[in-house]
């Protein structure tokens, strides 16, 4: 409408100069529109900067990776003025409980973020947003994200999160212990022989004879369903069946995986009893430690600690292993404006922030960042770049939350002597089947 009646205006303008003998406009006229033109594109930009869009963002990150995502939001507070990002963090313990109930609610926050595993429900009940289209509004290229992590989000077709990254274990070593036990070579990496579970077994008590009073292996026991699932993974197994309509956990190649780290307790290789290996690990009271890259900043950064880092060893077959991704969600009941500003921040988290979350050790996911010589710089990152393509992340199943509290569960039976291996991984068979006809 504007354009029409400034185009009827100078019609009739150039009518009456004709009229009266004029042949052009005068130049002072000319300035005179076009610094109105000017000093309305800059009251718009100054009405925008005084009111900006605030938003809340909910994540259960503490420790040094709170410190990076404090970094992050301050980074992207002080790049503009269009967007405020105010930071709600949770106790990890509650987090997932709060957001399911904000999520029902439709009351809490703006942009959140979740792990890949946890978002197939949120997906089912239409809580959460598909992202294509605000990506697209806001100049975000989702193809920057790596194939690995985009497939992961996407349900038909649709991706309906933005991945930062991907976390899984790398193997780390202390330098010290295994030049001690004899097990380290000139350029700083272990001497693990054949990959094997008997031969890796050797590995561990050479370690147990040469340097008494450590573990040889620190094993995750409180958790032992992500050292479980590295191992199993490489072996070829699966949780689920292709359609995942049935369990397919009890099996051989669960057993083994179960009898071998059984062996490592039995022997002594490992602590069954250490609550918190990844602190033995870190004090040097452990030879070796299937870690999160998470742990990186803390173990590599360190000159002192003299640690090393590695992709797991393929014990069992393959590179396969356990892998899990941080998202960020935005909620169905989130307002238009609010969305616009919440993809805005999703898009600097990514592209800007991952330079930062890098530096925590989690793989981004923005290919950008990680094919560039900043990240490249940081300590072993070719190494967790490799470790990267062989991740299995977890079934695509809204009932996978209920499913790995059920294995967690039934591991911690059988490692603690109240189940056989075979009896344990019975009754979890059954269990999983129960929940997925239920």
């Amino acid at each position: 409408m504007k354009k029409k009646l400034t185009s009827l205006l100078t019609a009739s303008i150039a009518l009456a100069m004709v009229a009266t003998g004029c042949s052009s406009t005068k130049e002072s006229d000319t300035k005179t529109t076009t610094t109105t033109a000017a000093e309305t594109t800059k009251a718009v930009e100054t009405t925008k900067a005084a009111n900006p869009v605030e938003i809340t963002f909910w994540n259960m990150f503490g420790g040094g990776e709170g410190d990076f995502v404090d970094q992050i939001v301050k980074g992207y507070n002080d790049s503009q003025k269009e967007v405020i990002v105010k930071q709600l963090r949770l106790e990890s313990n509650e987090y997932y409980a709060k957001l399911s109930t904000a999520l029902s609610s439709s009351k809490g926050p703006d942009v959140a973020v979740a792990h890949v595993d946890r978002i197939s429900p949120f997906v089912k009940a239409k809580q959460i947003l598909p992202l294509d289209g605000l990506a697209s509004k806001v100049g975000f290229d989702l193809k920057q994200v790596s194939d690995s992590n985009i497939k992961s989000v996407s349900y038909d077709g649709k991706p309906y999160a933005v991945p930062l990254d991907t976390h899984f274990h790398m193997f780390y070593y202390n330098k010290d212990l295994l030049k001690k036990a004899e097990l380290l070579n000139d350029d700083g990496t272990p001497k693990l022989g054949d990959l094997t579970p008997d031969a890796f077994k050797k590995t561990l008590a050479q370690i147990q004879a040469k340097v008494p009073g450590v573990q040889a292996l620190a094993v995750n026991t409180p958790y032992f369903q992500e050292p479980f699932l590295n191992l199993y993974y490489e072996a070829g197994g699966d949780i689920l069946n292709g359609d995942m309509t049935k369990s397919a956990i009890n099996n051989e190649k669960a057993l083994n995986v179960l009898k071998f780290y059984m062996d490592l307790y039995k022997n002594k290789y490992s602590d069954l009893n250490d609550k918190t290996p990844w602190d033995s690990f870190h004090s040097g009271k452990a030879a070796l430690w299937f870690g999160g890259v998470w742990e990186a900043g803390l173990l590599l950064n360190d000159k002192a600690l003299n640690i090393g880092a590695m992709p797991l060893p393929a014990i069992f077959g393959s590179q396969t292993h356990w892998g899990s991704s941080h998202l960020l969600v935005v909620p169905s009941y989130v307002t238009t404006e609010k969305q616009e500003a919440s993809a805005k921040f999703m898009k600097y988290f990514s592209e800007v922030g991952g330079k930062t979350w890098g530096q925590a050790g989690h793989v981004p996911a923005n290919s950008a960042v990680t094919t560039s010589d900043e990240y490249k710089k940081l300590p072993y990152r070719n190494l967790f770049i490799e470790a990267q393509k062989t991740v299995k992340f977890a079934p695509k199943t809204d009932k996978y939350t209920t499913i790995i509290t059920t294995v967690s569960e039934s591991l911690q039976n059988i490692l603690f002597g109240k189940q056989s291996p075979e009896d344990g991984l019975k009754s979890m068979d059954k269990q999983i089947n129960d929940i997925l006809t239920n």
